[in-house]
């Protein structure tokens, strides 16, 4: 029975890697091409070699987005970590009603990144207005911090789970043993949990940092980028650049933006995952 399944793995797996190539490598081949041409489809595109990537390099909002991107980033990716992991402890410790507040924390990540943006634009530009400060169409904090607070109302939940398995992956002897020694709370926390919580700190740092790089749905809804593209974060940039823009020129310019964006998410991802793991474990 082992031999036979061995013999017929290529047809389980020929399915996935179809749509692999299909999905991802032939569309990502298609889209490094055009970033070197000028066009308006795949068959009409004019070869200008790294034109377009000057461009790009020459382009103030490009790099005004970048910036504005990489604070949103470094923000979101702390406070989701922070506090998802400050829920999962709480929730940890046998409190009554766990399941209802896992449940509840969780459910925001269930609802659409479009749906959210503009369930928040109305709330947020609602409190602004009672508070009698410019609504969010004219305002560079608020859009920032709404969109801080979005991305923490839906992700944490998410997180949450992640490092509740983790604490609960921990040894019961371990931290037993460090009490009998007479280890405080906080030694407990920093020099037992935090350790062997790290593959769970991994994950959770790779999905908070590559969502809140990537983000667009959110952006889109929630600010539009405005006020004058302020708020206006890479992703939404190049699909301004791409569909706001007419002309063979400026599409060629979006689809260098998009492979610079790519190649910046995978660079930013991989130095994230050695740093992280380089400080894991092993039980």
């Amino acid at each position: 029975m082992v031999k036979a399944t061995k013999k017929w793995w290529p047809i389980f797996v020929l399915p996935t890697v179809l749509a692999f190539i299909i999905g991802f490598v032939i569309p990502f081949c298609e889209g490094l091409y055009l970033s070197f041409c000028k066009f308006t489809t795949i068959n009409k595109a004019t070869w200008v070699g790294i034109e377009n990537y000057l461009k790009v390099f020459q382009d103030a909002q490009f790099f005004s987005s970048l910036s504005f991107t990489a604070v949103f980033t470094v923000v979101s990716t702390v406070l989701i970590n922070v506090l998802a992991f400050a829920v999962a402890l709480a929730l940890t410790n046998n409190i009554k009603g766990t399941n209802v507040f896992r449940t509840v924390y969780f459910m925001p990540n269930l609802i659409g990144g479009i749906v959210l943006g503009y369930i928040w634009n109305i709330l947020i530009n609602c409190l602004l207005s009672l508070l009698g400060k410019p609504l969010l169409a004219l305002n560079t904090t608020a859009g920032f911090w709404g969109m801080i607070i979005l991305m923490c109302w839906q992700q944490i939940g998410y997180m949450m789970i992640i490092y509740i398995a983790g604490l609960q992956s921990i040894p019961t002897d371990y931290i037993e043993a460090a009490r009998i020694d007479g280890a405080t709370t906080s030694q407990i926390l920093f020099r037992i949990k935090i350790p062997n919580v790290m593959p769970s700190i991994t994950i959770c740092m790779f999905l908070t940092l590559t969502n809140s790089f990537k983000l667009f749905d959110q952006n889109l809804a929630l600010t539009g980028g405005d006020p004058n593209h302020a708020t206006e974060m890479l992703a939404l940039n190049i699909y301004n650049n791409f569909y706001a823009r007419s002309g063979a020129a400026w599409k060629g310019i979006g689809q260098a933006k998009a492979v610079v964006f790519c190649i910046m998410v995978i660079a930013i991802s991989l130095i994230q995952l050695r740093a992280t793991r380089s400080k894991e474990v092993q039980q």
